[in-house]
């Protein structure tokens, strides 16, 4: 689905954002997308109503294991949310457009603030596989990106500016909240790639040399929309696996959802923690 005009992209995000308004009246300001392996954060939820991906008109689904493919609304730390369940990735066959729809149609229905975590592998050597990194910039090596296309002059500017994609206010917060709880939080650059497939040696000494500390397949998409949208924007990635040419390791998918699961219990108090400061 790349959107042939913006008419047909308003026609199907209001039948998704009229299908979701008919199952809950609630019309959050925080949307919090929970990446690989850190779906659980849901658990924490006082959960008003739940949507499985496959009902909303025109959603994308979830295929990828341990994305549960819901959208979750509610209340969690103090302050009422919608959460997505697990999201879309480049090398699932999406197009850059349908994975931005979700945050686009809950943009429309009350989302101003976009909170977004995910699994990643650290590249700088400081970084431990269990540890979690504030993420204050990114680069896109995806070779795409969701605001290629017709612009709807509505939703936000041509040439949006990219000086601030990660709102310093909210990382502020955010570092305030790791220092408070004593929780080691690092902060540093996120690169993105297509997938599936992970890195070469060869390609980690590459993306270490331009300047990220971490890697990984999502995320720059729905902040690319959100922060076109004027949304304020909080990124956190969960080390799931230490990238270091001279020592790489083969990783299987069950490492990576153990050390998600080590990382997970720190992201959710800083998550929780950030939404009761705002």
């Amino acid at each position: 689905m790349t959107f042939e005009s913006v008419e047909t992209f308003r026609d199907q995000r209001n039948e998704a954002l009229n299908f979701i308004q008919s199952k809950t009246d609630m019309r959050p300001e925080y949307l919090l997308i929970l990446g690989t392996g850190l779906g659980q954060l849901a658990e924490e939820m006082d959960i008003e109503t739940e949507i499985s991906y496959d009902q909303i008109p025109h959603f994308p689904v979830s295929t990828v294991e341990s994305h549960a493919g819901k959208l979750l609304f509610g209340w969690l730390g103090g302050k009422e949310v919608v959460a997505m369940q697990g999201r879309f990735h480049y090398y699932e066959g999406y197009t850059m457009q349908q994975i931005a729809f979700p945050v686009r149609v809950l943009k429309a229905n009350g989302a101003m603030t976009l909170i977004v975590s995910n699994a990643c592998g650290g590249m700088n050597p400081n970084y431990r596989r269990g540890d979690i990194m504030l993420i204050c910039d990114h680069i896109n090596l995806l070779g795409d990106n969701p605001l290629i296309g017709p612009n709807d002059d509505e939703l936000g500017p041509r040439f949006p500016d990219m000086s601030e994609p990660y709102t310093e206010r909210l990382i502020d917060i955010a570092q305030t909240v790791a220092l408070e709880e004593a929780i080691h939080m690092h902060q540093g650059v996120y690169v993105s790639i297509s997938g599936p497939m992970l890195e070469t040696k060869s390609e980690y000494r590459y993306l270490r040399l331009i300047g990220a500390d971490v890697v990984g397949m999502s995320t720059v998409p729905e902040v690319i929309s959100a922060v076109h949208m004027g949304m304020e924007v909080l990124g956190i990635s969960a080390v799931t696996d230490e990238c270091f040419p001279d020592s790489l390791q083969p990783v299987i998918m069950e490492d990576i959802l153990e050390a998600a699961a080590m990382a997970e219990p720190k992201m959710t108090k800083v998550i929780i923690r950030v939404l009761e400061k705002l």
